[in-house]
């Protein structure tokens, strides 16, 4: 089973020239992430939101301007994988990122499942990823292209 969690603040070390992200508008940019994972994810090449009769990968919870909750419920992974808007000290606004995964036919414990683990949680893992999230929606604000 792999486990990690990061809280990254979305508005330490803002570039110079660009906004403060205000909470509606990075819960803007979570949600388009969910809708259409292109933009956010390096190496995504295709993202569409299906109904019934075609094959999920994932299912999609949203709970307004607080948590995005990624299902995942078939392929290589099951598991779920949260995005969340918290508040930390001194109301620093954080996206915290976390998840419960096991991929189908690895040993638990085992060296594969050891190598998946600090892979999440390397340069290609899932903190860069939630950094790129965060200039993501900062680059579409900037650029008027955030979703209403």
């Amino acid at each position: 089973m792999i486990t990690m969690s990061i809280d990254v603040p979305v508005n330490e070390d803002v570039p110079a020239g660009e906004e403060v992200l205000s909470r509606n508008e990075i819960w803007r940019g979570m949600v388009a992430k969910a809708r259409d994972a292109r933009d956010f994810v390096p190496g995504c090449t295709k993202c569409e939101v299906v109904d019934d009769g075609i094959e999920l990968k994932e299912i999609i919870s949203f709970e307004d301007e607080r948590k995005v909750i990624f299902h995942q419920v078939n392929g290589p992974w099951e598991g779920i994988i949260v995005n969340e808007l918290v508040d930390g000290e001194n109301d620093t606004l954080l996206l915290r990122f976390y998840c419960l995964l096991s991929r189908l036919g690895v040993e638990s414990g085992g060296e594969e499942e050891l190598r998946d683990q600090a892979m999440f949680g390397g340069e290609k893992g899932y903190g860069p990823a939630i950094r790129q999230t965060i200039a993501t929606t900062r680059r579409l604000l900037k650029g008027g292209k955030l979703p209403a």
